[in-house]
């Protein structure tokens, strides 16, 4: 159980390309997928994606729920994250507390994580288990069963996770400093797992409310990858999760991030800090959001400035100038709403922040002025595919690539074709993209510093 920080959707789609490292990508046509998900929608509402892979006889079966902590009321953060925790607490057939050791003595594993945009359970095991599976965790989907008596222990349990992933973490602090400062009015501006103050009066009332609301079929994603046949699992899923009824839902509406007129800076000293970061993050565009040829070309651009050790900025700044012990960039394309395309790094000895700060702005002015070159793209997109091929073999991967861009309004079509899309990216794309992109008036700078002595 826990929170999941949401990498940059490009690797995740790049998990999903091309089957042998030396395909051209000079044309779309010739650019095939790796996987051929298939589809069906229940009565209830259930989507169910089932992704076939016949290389062991194991299974990976996820549930996900279009909700996450952006969708949470005014005053109640972290109520998303805390009925994930709650949500293996046990139903009328499941006792409380033995979800897990039920898949445990099957041979499996289990767990949960929260995000932003959706909530999610997994459970890994031997194909002969799905069943068993489907059965438990549709049980949970509608007949949990919440009280005073479970709840208040879990609301310590949370609220220690708090203390020890973030409160007792300069470098996760000064993360969720630049998000509040990222986001004036847009609720990702607020910590998954919540603030404090406000997780310390989360009710099982509020736990009960949150789950009525939105724990139904029609709101969740159930997603199967392993040694299965998609008929046979399509038959497993009506039989168990069919009977479930769907539910009245509300509009999935969020307060609009307003137009950004001045550059924010801030500036957070911590005793605990030893080496001092940056960064600067810029609103983007995500696929559901954006112009998608835009998106697809920032993509590439993440990998020309960030992709390994022959990028521009870890090249020139830690290899050639030495001014910098690490340097990257990266960008969630897949979020529900607009996100960040953030540039980072730390000083090496010696060298001050403003100095790695000024060395950064002087490579994206020079993407700016003279743009990237062919060589820079194609090598982006090679490495892309081949970062692909070496993810490729992780069937859970799968599962969590489908079920976290479904979840996030991602469209099934733009995640198979992602390969396609990729190969279309241009040269001129890339540079207009950036030139939209890099507008200081729209960014937020950070500074992590340790204590003035």
């Amino acid at each position: 159980m826990g929170i999941n920080k949401i990498s940059s959707a490009l690797f995740c789609f790049a998990v999903l390309i091309t089957t042998h490292i030396g395909i051209s990508i000079s044309s779309a046509e010739r650019v095939p997928t790796l996987f051929d998900p298939k589809t069906l929608t229940l009565e209830n509402g259930l989507e169910v994606v089932v992704i076939e892979d016949h290389r062991a006889p194991v299974v990976t079966h996820m549930v996900w729920y279009k909700i996450g902590s952006a969708d949470e009321p005014s005053g109640k953060s972290g109520i998303a994250h805390f009925l994930e925790h709650l949500m293996f607490k046990g139903t009328k057939s499941v006792p409380s507390g033995t979800f897990s050791s039920i898949v445990a003595k099957n041979g499996g594993q289990d767990n949960a994580f929260t995000s932003l945009d959706y909530t999610a359970y997994f459970q890994n095991a031997s194909v002969d288990k799905l069943p068993l599976l489907m059965e438990i965790e549709a049980d949970r989907m509608s007949n949990l069963v919440l009280n005073d008596e479970v709840v208040g222990p879990e609301l310590k349990v949370v609220l220690e996770e708090r203390s020890q992933r973030t409160d007792n973490n300069p470098s996760s602090l000064f993360g969720e400093q630049i998000s509040a400062a990222q986001y004036l009015a847009h609720p990702y501006g607020i910590p998954v797992i919540g603030w404090r103050n406000e997780i310390e009066k989360l009710t099982t009332q509020d736990a009960i409310d949150w789950y009525k609301k939105y724990y139904a079929p029609n709101n969740a994603i159930l997603v199967v990858a392993g040694d299965v046949k998609a008929e046979e699992v399509f038959d497993l899923a009506r039989k168990y999760y069919g009977p479930h009824k769907p539910i009245e839902l509300p509009d999935r509406v969020r307060l609009k991030e307003p137009p950004q007129l001045a550059k924010r800076t801030l500036v957070m000293r911590d005793k605990r800090v030893r080496e001092p970061s940056w960064r600067q993050g810029y609103l983007a565009p995500t696929t559901r959001t954006g112009d998608l040829k835009e998106v697809r070309a920032l993509e590439v651009l993440n990998e020309i400035l960030s992709g390994g050790v022959t990028s521009r900025l870890y090249s020139k700044l830690v290899v050639d100038e030495k001014i910098a012990s690490s340097v990257g960039a990266y960008y969630n394309s897949g979020s529900f709403d607009s996100s960040t395309f953030t540039l980072y790094g730390s000083p090496s000895n010696g060298h001050s922040l403003e100095k790695l700060e000024i060395g950064v702005h002087r490579i994206i002015g020079e993407v700016l002025s003279a743009g990237v070159t062919e060589e820079e793209v194609a090598l982006a997109k090679r490495q892309l595919m081949a970062a692909a091929i070496y993810a490729r073999d992780s069937i859970s991967g799968a599962a969590n690539i489908f079920g976290g861009a479904l979840a996030s309004g991602e469209a099934i079509e733009n995640v198979v074709h992602w390969p396609a899309q990729i190969s279309e990216v241009t040269l001129e794309d890339i540079n207009k993209a950036a030139r939209r992109l890099f507008v200081e008036r729209r960014s937020v700078v950070g500074k992590l510093l340790p204590e003035e002595n």
